[in-house]
């Protein structure tokens, strides 16, 4: 299990737990993520406080979730990115495609 899950006024919180976010655990998140979608989820906000590397499985993984939940309409949410990471969201336009807040506060005051 590499997700810590915790749901909040109707807001799954999952923090990714380990610090290198890479083809080791992106088969299990991307599962982990499918089966909080299957379960009835409608927000899912992910939060990278502990990531601080992030490799292009991983990615493909996150991806491969938001298209499992789009059609499903489930939104998720990235919170808490370190400066490496979100930099390399944004070059690699992932920005456009995930909503990316600065933590799940910012997340549930935009929500209300």
């Amino acid at each position: 299990m590499i997700l810590q899950v915790n749901e909040i006024d109707n807001v799954t919180q999952a923090t990714i737990l380990p610090q290198e976010a890479s083809l080791a655990n992106a088969e299990m998140f991307k599962e982990e993520m499918i089966t909080l979608v299957a379960n009835g989820a409608k927000l899912i906000v992910v939060s990278f406080e502990n990531v601080d590397y992030i490799d292009s499985s991983f990615l493909g993984s996150l991806v491969v979730a938001l298209k499992y939940a789009m059609p499903r309409n489930v939104d998720i949410y990235l919170v808490s990115l370190k400066p490496d990471v979100k930099s390399l969201l944004t070059m690699i336009r992932m920005d456009k495609v995930f909503k990316i807040f600065r933590d799940f506060e910012e997340v549930m005051e935009a929500s209300k």
